[in-house]
């Protein structure tokens, strides 16, 4: 075993070859190369078809089937123009990945021989098998009918040989089992609130689009060494594992040079991503050895959640390529930074204006504080809702471990942007008036001054203002952002939806009251809402130390979700407040709801389950072996020394010995005892039959013991001979050479 840890270490650390994918043309010229986008249309579609596609991907048109099957026909050229012989119905089930059933073109053509096909009927539905993905019990075992539907928003794009076409996933009973569906319908609710309450300010407003830019965080490990590391290979962290000497305590490595082999992969990776229409934009070290993030341009939300989950695909394939593994576990090694995946959301209208942004004009001014509070205020309500939307057993490990935000759900504003609120809340009634020709004029100087980024930011904000977007800080790095995505634009809905219902009754009051002045009923509708959300949601803002203990306890204090245990923080599902939420928006149903929950439980047992499985294994059949065979010798030597020298001297000479032999012989005994008190309880929670209780179970009596077994672990690694030890070490696993 010792042999091959060097071996593979020394591979590791030799020079390799530089294998890179370099086109001819620049990036702009092979952007979108292998997507079926709009220029592809309308090069493939007869006009007629591409102009009621367009209506179709713009405004949500009904598309028929005579439209279906000739899209399809225009796809089926170009694909097999660019050497496709396979489609397949790409979807988001609830795995946290992608599927996808591969079929080929061929059918049999009546005479013998074989044609080609692709019909309308293909492109818009085919029938996966529902039963063997996670459903939560809306799908039995013999129950395998389900289908996929296409996605006409999202482009169709080519991997290889295949022609890929993005789409929703559903039961046979029409429950959503996927990622897909329900952000679409929370994106639909979020148009439809966020335009009537653009109505207010600009009449001309026809859509507001949600919009996600994501910054993906991961990790880099020589393919040899991520073998040689059972634990890394089937859980996707270390286990065990002493800190380096060295690790991120120098800040040397964020924003340094990049690795030569490093940057030869993010280019090919970079290559790859956009010709399948990823518009990748930023590359970069980040803070720990071998982190790295890829960042893109601000898409629509429902293809940015598609691109991301495709790029995680490609760079995993890419990575292998140039002797890498992609690590996108929250948090792979202990002791330094873990990855995250930064959701940078905002709202926009059809004619380009940013809802989260400063105008120029009082009136653009009240409709930016309007989506800034009603933004607050769904966050305030479903605080807890958004914390169990990024939570999970990976997660876990990142969240309030002082290097990302802490698991309460706040959000920073800024000095400005709180000065503003705090303005609006306690000015005089007089502050609003109407000025002749100047329209609406707000006693506020400090709106007109706002500028873009005109606040710091706060790293411990898990729900950041940075200027004209807000920044969801505590998704997880190998999570779907769907997840987040759904809830938050959910969320942002319920609240736009209550703001103008409450501003509509108030109209007709300011109106009789207002009855002969210049004065806007409207306008002070408004303003008179916006206080009373103002104050309601204020225990949200938070701009202090997320880090710190006084913060839990004034969180507490305020309300907020406190909750730690991840199976207890997916229980904010099943509120009756979140139920009602969802329902009432038409994203998910209760009994949708409830069968994700017992997804969410399932996966979180089945993965502390694997983890508990791994270190036993890992515990009892590498570690205790190698350090009872380093024990033994340390025994030998101390014979031999009684042999060679008197005792006095000879028990002199071996008194480290004796020492080390000891603390073999206590740490290996409180490792056995604590992998079999390990199998014990995981033996016991395996018992229980309610998903919910046994994730619980799995949380509270099985999870801490992996602790104290690694304590046990990382401190022999300290102490038996380097050259025994069975796995690579966090020296060798964190420093690309």
């Amino acid at each position: 075993m010792e042999a091959l840890r060097f071996q593979v270490v020394g591979e590791a650390f030799k020079k390799k070859p530089l294998d890179v994918k370099t086109p001819s043309e620049r990036p702009a010229k092979y952007f979108g190369k292998k997507v079926f986008n709009r220029e592809k249309m309308y090069k493939y579609l007869p006009k007629d078809v591409y102009e009621k596609m367009i209506d179709v991907m713009d405004n949500g048109s009904r598309l028929d089937r005579q439209v279906a099957d000739a899209v399809a026909e225009g796809m089926k050229q170009w694909a097999t123009e660019n050497g496709v012989t396979h489609y397949t119905h790409w979807f988001q089930p609830l795995t946290e990945g992608t599927a996808e059933k591969h079929d080929s073109f061929i059918e049999h053509d009546g005479k013998g021989g074989m044609v080609e096909e692709f019909t309308g009927k293909l492109l818009v539905q085919q029938e996966p098998d529902a039963s063997s993905f996670p459903s939560g019990g809306i799908r039995s075992t013999f129950e395998a009918r389900g289908y996929s539907a296409w996605d006409p928003t999202s482009p169709v794009f080519i991997i290889d040989d295949t022609l890929c076409i993005p789409t929703v996933f559903i039961s046979y009973s029409g429950e959503a089992l996927d990622y897909k569906a329900p952000l679409l319908r929370a994106l639909h609710a979020v148009n439809i609130a966020a335009t009537e309450v653009c109505h207010y300010f600009d009449p001309s407003v026809k859509k507001v689009t949600s919009n996600l830019g994501w910054e993906q965080e991961y990790f880099l490990v020589d393919e040899g060494l991520y073998a040689a590391r059972p634990d890394l290979l089937m859980t996707g962290r270390t286990l065990m594992g002493h800190d380096s000497a060295k690790n991120q305590q120098m800040d040397d490595h964020y924003f340094g040079s990049i690795p030569e082999r490093v940057a030869a992969f993010m280019r090919e990776l970079e290559i790859e991503a956009l010709e399948l229409g990823v518009p990748c934009k930023t590359r970069h070290n980040e803070v720990a050895p071998n982190q790295f993030e890829l960042a893109p341009i601000f898409e629509e939300t429902n293809l940015a959640v598609d691109h991301n989950m495709l790029l995680m695909s490609v760079m995993k394939r890419v990575a292998r390529k140039h002797g890498f593994r992609v690590l996108l576990h929250e948090k792979p090694f202990a002791g330094i930074n873990g990855s995250g995946k930064h959701n940078n959301w905002s709202l926009s209208t059809d004619n380009g204006v940013l809802l989260h942004a400063p105008g120029k004009t009082p009136v653009d001014n009240l409709r930016f504080a309007t989506f800034i509070v009603e933004t607050l205020m769904g966050v305030y309500k479903h605080n807890g809702l958004l914390k169990a939307s990024i939570m999970s057993a990976t997660n876990a490990h990142r969240l309030g471990a002082n290097e990302a935000p802490p698991a309460i759900v706040s959000s920073f504003l800024g000095k400005q942007v709180s000065e503003l609120l705090n303005h609006i809340e306690k000015a005089d009634k007089d502050f609003l008036a109407m000025s002749g020709k100047q329209g609406l004029k707000m006693d506020i100087p400090e709106i007109p001054e706002l500028l873009i980024d005109n606040t710091d930011r706060n790293r411990t904000s898990p729900f950041a203002f940075t200027g004209n977007r807000f920044e969801f800080r505590a998704v997880g790095s190998e999570a779907n952002c769907a997840s987040a995505m759904i809830a938050l634009n959910s969320a942002v809905a319920e609240a736009l939806v209550n703001f103008k219902k409450r501003v509509d009754a108030k109209i007709p009051e300011y109106e009789k009251e207002l009855a002969g002045t210049e004065h806007s009923a409207k306008f002070h509708a408004i303003i008179d809402v916006l206080r009373e959300d103002i104050k309601t949601c204020k225990p949200i803002r938070f701009d202090g130390n997320g880090y710190s203990d006084e913060w839990v306890a004034e969180a507490e204090k305020r309300g907020l979700d406190v909750e730690k245990s991840c199976p207890v923080i997916f229980e904010r599902y099943l509120d009756k407040e979140s139920i009602e939420m969802f329902e009432s928006l038409g994203v998910m149903t209760k009994k949708e709801l409830e069968a994700r929950n017992e997804v969410k439980w399932e996966t979180y047992t089945k993965k502390i389950q694997i983890e508990a499985r791994v270190l036993g294994d890992l515990s009892m059949n590498h570690i205790i072996p190698v350090a009872t065979r380093y024990q033994s010798e340390l025994l030998s030597n101390l014979n031999h020394m009684a042999v060679v020298f008197p005792i006095e001297t000879a028990d002199k000479l071996s008194a480290r010995n004796k020492k080390i032999i000891e603390e073999i012989s206590e740490r290996t005994s409180a490792i056995e005892k604590g992998v079999e008190e390990l199998v014990n309880a995981r033996k016991q929670a395996n018992k229980i039959d309610d998903e919910h209780a046994k994730a619980i179970a799995y949380h509270d009596e099985v999870e801490p013991k992996l602790d104290e077994i690694r304590y046990q672990i990382d401190k022999l690694e300290l102490i038996v001979d380097d050259s025994l030890w069975p796995l690579p070490k966090y020296r060798e696993l964190l420093f690309i050479r």
